[in-house]
């Protein structure tokens, strides 16, 4: 038996894409029928009374964001020479930036250091 698939026609499922977008405001009453979808793209909210297939300003929930990505990313430091390169935890380039900044203000308070 041969599968005929048309590009553009009936699309298969209804889920809405309301259900997975980041900007989706959803009700649910305890009826099926009780639903109802706002989107919060626009200055004011809108209602959406049908099931979306296809929006320009979806952005997927599901999928990390570039702010989340960075607060759980590992960084690299190359500070010294005899330092190797190499991953460390988010606590402990903290405390080496907090080195830096204590060594540099006290740079800074030196009156030779000025000239």
């Amino acid at each position: 038996m041969v599968t005929i698939r048309v590009q553009g026609g009936t699309p298969e499922g209804s889920e809405s894409l309301c259900r997975t977008c980041s900007r989706g405001h959803i009700i649910t009453g305890f009826r099926a029928s009780e639903q109802v979808v706002f989107c919060r793209t626009f200055y004011i909210e809108r209602e959406i009374r049908f099931p979306v297939r296809e929006c320009t300003f979806y952005d997927d929930r599901r999928l990390a964001s570039k702010e989340d990505m960075e607060e759980i990313a590992w960084f690299l430091t190359t500070r010294k020479a005899v330092r190797s390169v190499g991953f460390v935890s988010a606590a402990q380039f903290q405390q080496d930036r907090e080195k830096e900044s204590e060594i540099a203000a006290a740079a800074s308070d030196d009156p030779k250091l000025q000239e």
